[in-house]
């Protein structure tokens, strides 16, 4: 199972991502990522990242799709990857559509990949 742990539930994902996290890893289940304070010390984001780890020990996933604010994901993912508990990103094409003067910005999932 994939736990996806982001700020976008997969719900909205593309067709071809699900389709992609399926194939890969049989299910997927969305954890809200949290709410990060920009005044946040380091050690609150420590602190905030064991607290995941351990929600995600209980849930115990295959892989964890995180993406999110830097600080955290890089903890939590040293943090998962010690107890052996694999994480990706995805990552997207992006695509920029020019119209008068609005540059829309579309992203296209391409993969998940291993951090």
């Amino acid at each position: 199972m994939l736990l996806n742990l982001s700020n976008h539930p997969s719900d909205n994902w593309s067709p071809e991502q699900m389709k992609t996290a399926l194939h890969h890893y049989g299910s997927v289940q969305d954890l809200p990522f949290p709410q990060i304070d920009p005044k946040a010390s380091s050690d609150q984001i420590a602190q905030l990242a064991e607290e995941f780890e351990f929600k995600i020990r209980e849930i115990n996933p295959d892989v964890v799709h995180i993406m999110g604010e830097m600080t955290f994901t890089f903890q939590l993912v040293n943090r998962l990857k010690a107890i052996g508990i694999s994480c990706v990103a995805s990552t997207t094409q992006r695509i920029i559509q020019q119209k008068e003067n609005q540059k829309i910005s579309i992203f296209q999932f391409v993969q998940f990949r291993s951090y």
